[in-house]
């Protein structure tokens, strides 16, 4: 093999090893990615006469829904898809359809985006009233897409601890009334069910950057990934 070749093979090895480096060391400052909230615990570790510190975030637990299709449906079946999440029920008078339209706005944002990208799921906190048929109803006003945007009903205890336990919705809204939750708030999760923001669906600003926030989420990668996997990605081998 010539020089020329050798030197080839190195520059085709190194430069995607340097371009890696500079990625994963510089990437974390040059975008502003939406912040965790909610930890479970904090470990603090020394290794090598360092200190740092291991944050446990708080990880949504998996809920069971039947959907407006009156299909059995879990968190756990999404496989890693961004979410987002509002409460609602179907005789609200006052902000639920006004929220259903904010998120028909976010789903219309999508649209073009491959289905494995995000779920909107609005949740029911009116269970005993919310049946199938009404749930239907109401999800034909704002969508014909009833694939990427479910309205969901279930145990009311289980939706309620969802809310209140795994969304945290009573820190993130204060006048959240554990008794029958009604808020403007949409909660974004990430793809390990994380809470990455909430998001007031009456406030223009607000909705505008939960639509930046979702692709940011997208492209949000394993900080563990090594180099191998990132070569596999890059060239697309198995």
């Amino acid at each position: 093999m010539n020089k020329r070749a050798i030197l080839g093979i190195l520059l085709a090895t190194a430069l995607p090893f340097t371009g890696y480096l500079l990625v994963k060391y510089y990437s974390e400052d040059a975008v502003h990615m939406p912040p965790r909230y909610f930890f479970d615990n904090v470990d603090t570790i020394k290794k090598n006469g360092r200190i740092s510190i291991d944050t446990a975030w708080h990880q949504a637990k998996n809920i069971d829904f039947t959907n407006q299709l009156g299909k059995k449906v879990t968190l756990d079946s999404l496989n890693g898809k961004i979410i987002v999440v509002n409460f609602f029920f179907t005789r609200c008078p006052s902000i639920c359809p006004g929220l259903a339209v904010s998120m028909k706005k976010l789903q219309r944002s999508f649209t073009n985006s491959r289905d494995s990208i995000v779920q909107f799921i609005s949740v029911s906190v009116d269970p005993e009233h919310d049946s199938v048929p009404q749930l239907r109803k109401f999800a034909d006003r704002f969508t014909s897409n009833h694939d990427s945007w479910w309205f969901v009903t279930g145990d009311r205890k289980e939706i309620y601890d969802f809310g209140l336990h795994e969304l945290k919705a009573s820190i993130a809204d204060s006048d959240v009334d554990s008794i029958f939750i009604h808020t403007p708030y949409f909660f974004l999760l990430d793809r390990n069910r994380v809470v990455r923001g909430w998001y007031n669906g009456f406030d223009s600003t607000k909705m505008q950057q939960l639509v930046k926030d979702i692709p940011l989420l997208m492209l949000e990668k394993n900080k563990k990934r090594s180099f191998g996997e990132f070569l596999k990605e890059l060239f697309g081998r198995s």
